[in-house]
């Protein structure tokens, strides 16, 4: 039995230093401010001033650059991922919360909510090379994993916009339930999932048709409709789970992403509002904006396992190696 054992505590060794390695990254809205989190002691370890009111963020290609929009300062800041310094700057336009970064990192696409339009921006050059004329207040944004679309979706004109990349212009619209807030695209690009958070809805769209495939009422048992209002929304690459974070609802809806059906709720921390898996897809991560925290989640056995104390108004998330 001995081997055994030694070959089980090596194993756990190995995972545990995998873990180790893995680091979360936070805006932080209020204290404008980047939040550097270690999952595994479940501990903040710094936090890096970044500029006034940072929201949304995403981590480029080999994970060497962090894209970070400031929205007071109207532009997207590149942060080296390794030393949380500056590095340069993109212009975004004005205000920028919201932006997708195309698979292999070329062009950025921003919502810019105010003058209702999508900014797409060449990222070596560094400048802004399209503007789109989408629908009134613009927000949750995404691109395909094949490069071919970029869905926008308008909270007032509660549609979703289909952009083709190649051309930059719309060529498709369609409405969903009111005030959609996020939009994702599944692994293989067959379906685009997106949150309505007046509504409580999840709406599940064709990517090839353009059409609605179901739609899922987000009903909680004791809550009123008020509190479900959902936003943040992530799946996982083998399209078995996806995950819907349901704002002052406190909790993250867990769905079977083969019957489209609401499996569990999780309980998290206050207002959650973003969503992010660690690299294995093995933890969730939830930016809770009221509860200035953010939950990990072990999705073996759907449990909240730790919060960790992060800043004020944690909004945006992201996970590297």
């Amino acid at each position: 039995m001995k081997p055994i054992f030694l070959s089980c505590a090596l194993l756990i060794e190995q995972l545990s230093i995998a873990a180790q390695a893995e680091t979360v990254i936070v805006t932080l809205e209020k204290d404008n401010a980047l939040a550097i989190v270690d999952p595994s002691e479940g501990k903040l370890i710094k936090t890096v001033d970044i500029g006034q009111r940072p929201r949304g963020i995403a981590l480029g290609p080999e994970n060497k650059y962090l894209y970070v929009a400031v929205s007071d300062d109207n532009e997207i800041k590149i942060i080296d991922a390794e030393s949380y310094k500056l590095v340069g700057q993109l212009p975004s336009g004005e205000d920028p919360e919201t932006f997708a970064l195309s698979p292999a990192g070329g062009r950025l696409y921003v919502s810019n909510e105010d003058d209702h339009l999508v900014t797409v921006i060449d990222v070596k050059a560094k400048k802004a090379i399209a503007q789109i004329k989408v629908g009134i207040e613009p927000e949750g944004i995404a691109v395909s994993n094949d490069n071919k679309w970029v869905a926008s979706a308008s909270e007032t004109t509660n549609m979703v916009h289909w952009i083709d990349i190649k051309t930059n212009q719309i060529v498709d619209n369609t409405l969903v339930d009111a005030r959609p807030r996020a939009v994702s695209f599944t692994a293989d690009n067959a379906q685009l999932w997106v949150t309505s958070e007046m509504a409580g809805t999840l709406t599940i769209l064709d990517v090839a048709t353009k059409k609605p495939i179901k739609k899922i009422k987000l009903n909680i048992a004791g809550l009123s409709a008020d509190k479900i209002q959902p936003v943040g929304v992530v799946i996982d690459r083998e399209r078995r789970w996806g995950y819907v974070a349901i704002g002052p609802a406190n909790r993250v809806a867990v769905i079977n992403a083969q019957t489209l059906e609401v499996e569990k709720f999780l309980l998290v921390g206050q207002r959650v509002w973003n969503l992010a898996f660690s690299p294995d897809q093995k933890r969730l991560y939830t930016t809770n904006g009221r509860s200035n925290d953010v939950s990990i989640i072990d999705l073996e056995n759907y449990e909240v396992v730790k919060s960790v104390a992060v800043g004020r108004f944690p909004w945006g998330i992201v996970s590297k190696p």
